[in-house]
Protein backbone atom coordinates (compact mmCIF):
# COMPACT_ATOMS: atom_id res chain seq x y z
CA UNK A 1 0.00 0.00 0.00
CA UNK A 2 0.98 3.36 -0.87
CA UNK A 3 2.07 5.79 2.03
CA UNK A 4 0.04 8.50 3.12
CA UNK A 5 2.00 11.27 2.74
CA UNK A 6 1.13 15.50 2.70
CA UNK A 7 1.75 17.98 0.57
CA UNK A 8 1.64 21.33 2.53
CA UNK A 9 2.71 23.88 -0.46
CA UNK A 10 -0.08 24.25 -3.78
CA UNK A 11 1.72 24.47 -6.80
CA UNK A 12 5.33 24.78 -7.50
CA UNK A 13 8.05 27.78 -8.00
CA UNK A 14 8.15 28.76 -12.34
CA UNK A 15 11.28 29.04 -13.60
CA UNK A 16 13.33 32.20 -12.11
CA UNK A 17 10.83 32.93 -9.36
CA UNK A 18 10.59 31.47 -6.09
CA UNK A 19 8.25 30.13 -3.07
CA UNK A 20 8.51 30.22 0.49
CA UNK A 21 8.56 26.71 2.48
CA UNK A 22 9.24 28.50 6.30
CA UNK A 23 10.45 32.27 6.82
CA UNK A 24 13.88 32.76 5.04
CA UNK A 25 13.59 29.30 3.40
CA UNK A 26 12.92 29.49 -0.25
CA UNK A 27 11.75 26.69 -3.08
CA UNK A 28 13.67 27.19 -6.35
CA UNK A 29 13.02 25.04 -9.20
CA UNK A 30 14.94 24.75 -11.97
CA UNK A 31 14.81 22.57 -15.27
CA UNK A 32 16.73 19.31 -16.31
CA UNK A 33 17.20 17.95 -19.45
CA UNK A 34 16.19 14.49 -18.66
CA UNK A 35 13.04 12.14 -18.25
CA UNK A 36 13.13 13.36 -14.45
CA UNK A 37 13.01 17.24 -15.88
CA UNK A 38 13.46 19.31 -13.04
CA UNK A 39 15.76 20.18 -9.67
CA UNK A 40 14.65 21.74 -6.58
CA UNK A 41 17.61 23.78 -4.95
CA UNK A 42 17.25 26.06 -1.54
CA UNK A 43 17.94 29.82 -1.14
CA UNK A 44 18.51 30.10 2.94
CA UNK A 45 18.47 33.75 4.20
CA UNK A 46 21.77 34.27 6.28
CA UNK A 47 23.92 36.78 7.71
CA UNK A 48 24.25 39.26 5.17
CA UNK A 49 22.95 37.16 2.30
CA UNK A 50 22.06 33.73 1.01
CA UNK A 51 23.16 30.28 1.68
CA UNK A 52 22.55 28.19 -1.39
CA UNK A 53 22.15 24.75 -1.34
CA UNK A 54 22.36 23.06 -5.33
CA UNK A 55 23.35 24.18 -7.94
CA UNK A 56 21.66 22.52 -11.27
CA UNK A 57 23.45 21.35 -14.23
CA UNK A 58 26.25 23.58 -15.94
CA UNK A 59 24.26 25.18 -19.25
CA UNK A 60 23.07 28.67 -20.70
CA UNK A 61 19.57 27.80 -19.75
CA UNK A 62 20.60 27.23 -15.98
CA UNK A 63 23.09 29.88 -15.89
CA UNK A 64 20.23 32.61 -17.06
CA UNK A 65 17.44 31.40 -15.05
CA UNK A 66 20.25 32.03 -12.07
CA UNK A 67 20.92 35.43 -13.60
CA UNK A 68 17.09 36.21 -13.61
CA UNK A 69 17.03 35.11 -9.71
CA UNK A 70 19.98 37.01 -8.58
CA UNK A 71 18.45 40.59 -10.61
CA UNK A 72 15.09 39.46 -9.26
CA UNK A 73 13.47 37.60 -6.03
CA UNK A 74 17.33 37.23 -4.90
CA UNK A 75 18.32 40.58 -5.61
CA UNK A 76 19.29 42.98 -2.92
CA UNK A 77 21.67 40.30 -0.81
CA UNK A 78 24.59 38.69 -1.76
CA UNK A 79 25.38 35.10 -2.09
CA UNK A 80 27.43 34.06 1.19
CA UNK A 81 27.86 30.24 0.85
CA UNK A 82 27.47 27.07 -1.91
CA UNK A 83 26.89 24.12 0.01
CA UNK A 84 26.44 20.65 -2.32
CA UNK A 85 24.69 17.89 -1.08
CA UNK A 86 26.55 15.47 -3.35
CA UNK A 87 28.37 15.15 -6.57
CA UNK A 88 25.60 14.50 -9.33
CA UNK A 89 25.92 17.19 -12.17
CA UNK A 90 22.13 18.55 -10.99
CA UNK A 91 23.60 19.04 -7.39
CA UNK A 92 26.78 20.41 -8.33
CA UNK A 93 27.29 21.43 -11.87
CA UNK A 94 27.44 25.11 -11.26
CA UNK A 95 29.89 24.76 -7.88
CA UNK A 96 32.55 26.51 -9.45
CA UNK A 97 30.57 29.32 -11.43
CA UNK A 98 28.87 30.37 -8.39
CA UNK A 99 31.60 30.46 -5.85
CA UNK A 100 33.62 32.23 -8.53
CA UNK A 101 30.94 34.58 -9.51
CA UNK A 102 30.66 35.57 -5.81
CA UNK A 103 33.97 34.86 -4.32
CA UNK A 104 32.62 32.05 -1.76
CA UNK A 105 33.30 28.70 -0.64
CA UNK A 106 32.15 25.90 -1.44
CA UNK A 107 30.85 23.29 1.98
CA UNK A 108 30.99 19.64 0.70
CA UNK A 109 31.84 16.38 2.52
CA UNK A 110 35.24 14.78 1.38
CA UNK A 111 34.08 12.13 -0.58
CA UNK A 112 31.56 13.68 -2.77
CA UNK A 113 33.80 16.94 -3.74
CA UNK A 114 37.10 13.93 -4.95
CA UNK A 115 34.46 11.97 -6.83
CA UNK A 116 33.14 15.51 -8.29
CA UNK A 117 36.93 16.40 -8.91
CA UNK A 118 37.67 12.96 -10.38
CA UNK A 119 34.86 12.65 -12.77
CA UNK A 120 35.39 15.39 -14.34
CA UNK A 121 38.83 14.97 -15.49
CA UNK A 122 38.85 11.45 -16.17
CA UNK A 123 37.99 11.52 -19.37
CA UNK A 124 40.79 9.42 -21.21
CA UNK A 125 40.78 6.43 -23.40
CA UNK A 126 41.29 4.47 -20.26
CA UNK A 127 38.36 5.18 -18.62
CA UNK A 128 36.32 4.42 -21.84
CA UNK A 129 38.02 1.08 -21.69
CA UNK A 130 37.69 0.11 -17.97
CA UNK A 131 33.35 1.00 -18.60
CA UNK A 132 33.44 -1.04 -21.63
CA UNK A 133 34.82 -3.91 -19.83
CA UNK A 134 32.59 -3.62 -16.77
CA UNK A 135 29.04 -3.32 -19.34
CA UNK A 136 30.88 -6.16 -21.18
CA UNK A 137 30.74 -8.33 -18.33
CA UNK A 138 27.35 -6.84 -17.21
CA UNK A 139 25.84 -8.57 -20.64
CA UNK A 140 24.78 -5.49 -22.09
CA UNK A 141 24.04 -5.46 -25.61
CA UNK A 142 25.93 -4.41 -28.38
CA UNK A 143 24.14 -1.59 -29.24
CA UNK A 144 24.72 -0.06 -25.61
CA UNK A 145 28.44 -1.17 -25.82
CA UNK A 146 28.67 1.35 -28.59
CA UNK A 147 26.58 3.74 -26.72
CA UNK A 148 29.32 3.34 -24.09
CA UNK A 149 32.23 3.56 -26.02
CA UNK A 150 31.24 7.41 -27.40
CA UNK A 151 29.46 8.57 -24.78
CA UNK A 152 31.60 8.76 -21.59
CA UNK A 153 32.57 12.05 -20.63
CA UNK A 154 28.69 12.73 -19.86
CA UNK A 155 29.47 13.80 -16.53
CA UNK A 156 32.18 16.47 -17.30
CA UNK A 157 29.87 17.99 -20.34
CA UNK A 158 27.35 18.51 -17.22
CA UNK A 159 29.54 19.94 -14.43
CA UNK A 160 31.65 22.75 -14.86
CA UNK A 161 35.09 23.59 -12.68
CA UNK A 162 35.16 21.91 -9.66
CA UNK A 163 36.50 24.37 -7.01
CA UNK A 164 40.20 22.99 -6.27
CA UNK A 165 39.60 24.28 -2.83
CA UNK A 166 36.25 23.26 -0.40
CA UNK A 167 35.65 23.34 3.41
CA UNK A 168 34.52 20.06 4.46
CA UNK A 169 31.01 19.01 6.12
CA UNK A 170 30.52 15.84 8.32
CA UNK A 171 28.03 13.82 9.81
CA UNK A 172 26.97 15.80 13.21
CA UNK A 173 28.90 18.81 11.99
CA UNK A 174 26.20 21.79 12.81
CA UNK A 175 26.22 25.17 10.95
CA UNK A 176 24.57 28.41 12.20
CA UNK A 177 22.63 29.99 8.96
CA UNK A 178 20.83 33.17 9.49
CA UNK A 179 19.79 32.28 12.99
CA UNK A 180 19.02 28.60 12.71
CA UNK A 181 20.88 25.70 13.48
CA UNK A 182 21.38 23.02 10.53
CA UNK A 183 22.80 19.59 11.58
CA UNK A 184 24.48 17.25 9.03
CA UNK A 185 23.18 14.06 8.36
CA UNK A 186 25.61 11.43 6.09
CA UNK A 187 23.32 9.01 3.93
CA UNK A 188 24.96 6.73 1.80
CA UNK A 189 24.13 4.50 -1.41
CA UNK A 190 23.02 6.70 -3.71
CA UNK A 191 26.45 9.11 -3.58
CA UNK A 192 28.98 8.45 -1.67
CA UNK A 193 28.61 10.41 1.04
CA UNK A 194 25.25 12.75 0.69
CA UNK A 195 25.14 15.53 3.15
CA UNK A 196 21.36 16.22 3.86
CA UNK A 197 20.61 19.06 6.11
CA UNK A 198 18.53 18.93 9.61
CA UNK A 199 17.00 22.12 10.44
CA UNK A 200 16.63 21.38 14.50
CA UNK A 201 14.36 24.74 15.40
CA UNK A 202 12.03 24.19 12.44
CA UNK A 203 12.42 20.34 12.33
CA UNK A 204 12.93 20.94 8.27
CA UNK A 205 14.96 18.35 6.49
CA UNK A 206 17.05 19.06 3.35
CA UNK A 207 16.94 15.69 1.77
CA UNK A 208 18.47 15.71 -1.57
CA UNK A 209 18.40 12.82 -3.03
CA UNK A 210 18.05 10.47 -0.04
CA UNK A 211 14.33 10.84 0.95
CA UNK A 212 12.13 11.33 -2.14
CA UNK A 213 8.47 11.29 -2.22
CA UNK A 214 7.15 9.61 -5.77
CA UNK A 215 10.27 8.01 -6.75
CA UNK A 216 12.89 5.91 -5.37
CA UNK A 217 16.47 7.10 -5.63
CA UNK A 218 18.50 5.55 -7.77
CA UNK A 219 21.15 2.93 -6.34
CA UNK A 220 23.80 1.64 -8.18
CA UNK A 221 26.45 -0.34 -8.73
CA UNK A 222 28.92 1.65 -11.18
CA UNK A 223 32.30 0.88 -13.01
CA UNK A 224 34.49 2.22 -10.98
CA UNK A 225 33.28 0.40 -7.69
CA UNK A 226 32.00 -2.87 -9.33
CA UNK A 227 32.01 -4.88 -6.24
CA UNK A 228 30.20 -2.01 -3.96
CA UNK A 229 26.90 -3.04 -1.80
CA UNK A 230 25.67 0.56 -2.31
CA UNK A 231 22.23 -1.12 -1.46
CA UNK A 232 23.15 -2.25 1.69
CA UNK A 233 24.29 1.40 2.64
CA UNK A 234 21.32 3.16 1.49
CA UNK A 235 19.05 1.42 3.76
CA UNK A 236 21.26 1.63 6.59
CA UNK A 237 21.16 5.07 5.83
CA UNK A 238 17.58 5.10 5.39
CA UNK A 239 17.07 3.39 9.21
CA UNK A 240 19.25 6.64 10.48
CA UNK A 241 17.13 9.29 8.69
CA UNK A 242 14.07 7.78 10.38
CA UNK A 243 15.06 8.47 13.90
CA UNK A 244 14.40 11.54 12.97
CA UNK A 245 10.52 13.43 13.78
CA UNK A 246 8.37 11.72 11.92
CA UNK A 247 6.37 15.57 11.32
CA UNK A 248 9.21 16.75 10.09
CA UNK A 249 8.77 19.07 6.77
CA UNK A 250 11.13 17.12 3.66
CA UNK A 251 12.48 19.54 1.35
CA UNK A 252 13.27 16.98 -1.47
CA UNK A 253 15.71 17.89 -4.55
CA UNK A 254 12.42 15.87 -6.76
CA UNK A 255 8.77 16.11 -6.71
CA UNK A 256 7.65 18.77 -3.63
CA UNK A 257 8.18 18.98 -0.23
CA UNK A 258 6.23 16.50 1.58
CA UNK A 259 5.45 15.63 5.41
CA UNK A 260 5.43 11.28 6.41
CA UNK A 261 8.97 10.97 6.91
CA UNK A 262 8.72 7.23 8.42
CA UNK A 263 5.75 5.96 5.98
CA UNK A 264 7.70 7.09 2.97
CA UNK A 265 10.95 5.17 4.49
CA UNK A 266 9.25 2.08 5.30
CA UNK A 267 8.12 2.01 1.92
CA UNK A 268 11.28 2.47 0.43
CA UNK A 269 12.75 0.01 2.63
CA UNK A 270 9.73 -2.35 1.72
CA UNK A 271 10.22 -1.95 -2.37
CA UNK A 272 13.80 -2.78 -2.45
CA UNK A 273 13.01 -6.14 -0.13
CA UNK A 274 10.40 -6.76 -2.46
CA UNK A 275 12.72 -6.16 -5.39
CA UNK A 276 15.50 -8.79 -4.11
CA UNK A 277 12.19 -11.24 -3.30
CA UNK A 278 11.43 -10.82 -7.20
CA UNK A 279 15.13 -11.21 -8.03
CA UNK A 280 15.91 -14.18 -6.12
CA UNK A 281 12.82 -15.47 -8.45
CA UNK A 282 14.32 -14.40 -11.47
CA UNK A 283 17.85 -16.44 -10.64
CA UNK A 284 15.97 -19.75 -11.28
CA UNK A 285 19.17 -20.53 -14.24
CA UNK A 286 22.74 -19.00 -14.32
CA UNK A 287 21.41 -15.26 -16.08
CA UNK A 288 23.70 -11.86 -17.18
CA UNK A 289 23.17 -9.09 -15.15
CA UNK A 290 21.02 -7.58 -17.83
CA UNK A 291 19.17 -10.42 -18.24
CA UNK A 292 18.13 -9.98 -14.76
CA UNK A 293 17.64 -6.35 -15.62
CA UNK A 294 14.49 -7.25 -18.16
CA UNK A 295 12.77 -9.21 -15.57
CA UNK A 296 13.33 -6.03 -13.15
CA UNK A 297 12.65 -3.07 -15.50
CA UNK A 298 9.77 -4.39 -17.76
CA UNK A 299 9.45 -1.03 -19.44
CA UNK A 300 11.19 -0.12 -22.76
CA UNK A 301 15.18 1.11 -22.04
CA UNK A 302 16.32 4.26 -24.10
CA UNK A 303 20.22 4.21 -23.86
CA UNK A 304 20.67 6.55 -20.71
CA UNK A 305 18.03 4.17 -18.30
CA UNK A 306 19.86 0.86 -19.59
CA UNK A 307 22.71 2.37 -17.65
CA UNK A 308 20.86 3.02 -14.50
CA UNK A 309 18.70 -0.73 -15.03
CA UNK A 310 22.18 -2.28 -14.76
CA UNK A 311 23.55 -0.48 -11.79
CA UNK A 312 20.41 -0.81 -9.89
CA UNK A 313 20.56 -4.64 -10.44
CA UNK A 314 23.99 -5.06 -9.73
CA UNK A 315 22.99 -3.10 -6.36
CA UNK A 316 20.53 -5.56 -5.23
CA UNK A 317 22.55 -8.83 -6.47
CA UNK A 318 25.56 -7.69 -4.64
CA UNK A 319 23.29 -7.62 -1.66
CA UNK A 320 21.32 -10.38 -2.46
CA UNK A 321 24.94 -12.51 -2.20
CA UNK A 322 26.34 -10.75 0.85
CA UNK A 323 23.37 -12.40 2.77
CA UNK A 324 23.90 -15.76 0.57
CA UNK A 325 21.46 -15.56 -1.34
CA UNK A 326 23.30 -15.61 -4.93
CA UNK A 327 26.72 -16.90 -6.45
CA UNK A 328 27.93 -15.84 -9.55
CA UNK A 329 30.58 -17.69 -12.13
CA UNK A 330 32.37 -15.97 -14.98
CA UNK A 331 31.49 -17.67 -18.28
CA UNK A 332 33.40 -18.42 -21.32
CA UNK A 333 32.41 -15.26 -23.48
CA UNK A 334 33.43 -12.97 -20.18
CA UNK A 335 30.65 -12.38 -18.49
CA UNK A 336 29.50 -13.03 -15.10
CA UNK A 337 26.42 -14.52 -14.56
CA UNK A 338 24.62 -15.15 -11.48
CA UNK A 339 22.34 -17.80 -9.86
CA UNK A 340 20.64 -18.47 -6.83
CA UNK A 341 22.55 -19.45 -3.51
Amino acid sequence: MAATLSYPFEGRPEPATVKEVAPGILWIRMPLPFALNHINLWALEDEGGWTLVDTGIADDTTRALWDQLFSGPLAGRKVVRLICTHFHPDHAGLAGWLTDRFGVELWMTRAEWLQARVLKQDTGPGMIDQQVAFYGKAGAPAEYIDFVRTGVGVYSKRVGEIPRVFRRVREGDEIRIGGRTWRIVIGLGHAPEHACLYCVEEKLLIAGDMVLPRISPNVSVWPNEPEANPLEDFLASLRGIRALPGDTLILPSHNEPFRGLHERIDELGDHHEERLEKLASLLDGPKTTMEVARGLFTRPLDQHQTGFAIGETLSHINLLRARGGAVRELASDGAWRFRRG
